[in-house]
């Protein structure tokens, strides 16, 4: 199973998929459990098969979240992963999580395997960055109600799975202004 990601994130080369997979561990995060804490060092990167875990900062007054991580995506704090610095976010279990994880020690021995690699992991790496990018496109060109829909019309799983304060946060809207949004989405 670990190969089917690895083939649709990093179109690893199928003669080295297994060579690869083999540096990979599963794992399993209970829900409230964290990936990594706000000044720790993220060591993993994950692909995610089950389970919702949440992207966050925290305030001295309030918890702001910035992403909902949900089934096959990659999971991981990139600039302390990549980095090695401390991270700034805690990622933390919504419900109960089955992952694929890998190490930073794990991930460097990938370049023994696949000469090439380099190559496709900064390919991977301007994804995460055109991911972000899109995000922050999305946050400056689009109105609190047309992020709600956009979101809504992607993944309406979340707003089933999520509690809506954590989604209004990531939609940069208050849950009085989310529950307004989706009072109005109805009567329409």
């Amino acid at each position: 199973m670990i190969e089917t990601y690895l083939q649709k994130h990093f179109s690893i080369p199928a003669e080295k998929l297994q060579d690869v997979s083999t540096l990979f561990e599963e794992e399993k995060l209970q829900k409230g459990e964290y990936f990594v804490k706000k000044g720790r060092q993220c060591r993993k990167l994950a692909f995610l098969l089950k389970g919702y875990l949440r992207f966050y900062f925290t305030t001295e007054t309030k918890e702001i979240t910035h992403w909902i991580f949900w089934e096959d995506q990659l999971v991981t704090d990139v600039s302390s992963f990549y980095l090695q610095t401390p991270s700034k976010w805690h990622i933390q279990a919504m419900t109960n999580c089955h992952l694929y994880t890998i190490s930073y020690d794990n991930f460097q021995k990938i370049n023994e395997i696949i000469p090439a690699w380099g190559q496709i992991n900064q390919t991977f790496i301007i994804k995460c960055f055109s991911s972000l990018e899109n995000r922050v496109y999305t946050f400056l060109s689009m109105t609190a109600e047309e992020r709600y829909q956009y979101l809504f019309n992607a993944h309406k799983e979340l707003f089933h799975q999520i509690p809506l304060n954590y989604l209004a946060s990531m939609l940069g809207i208050t849950p009085e202004t989310l529950s307004r949004i989706r009072r109005g989405g109805r009567k329409k």
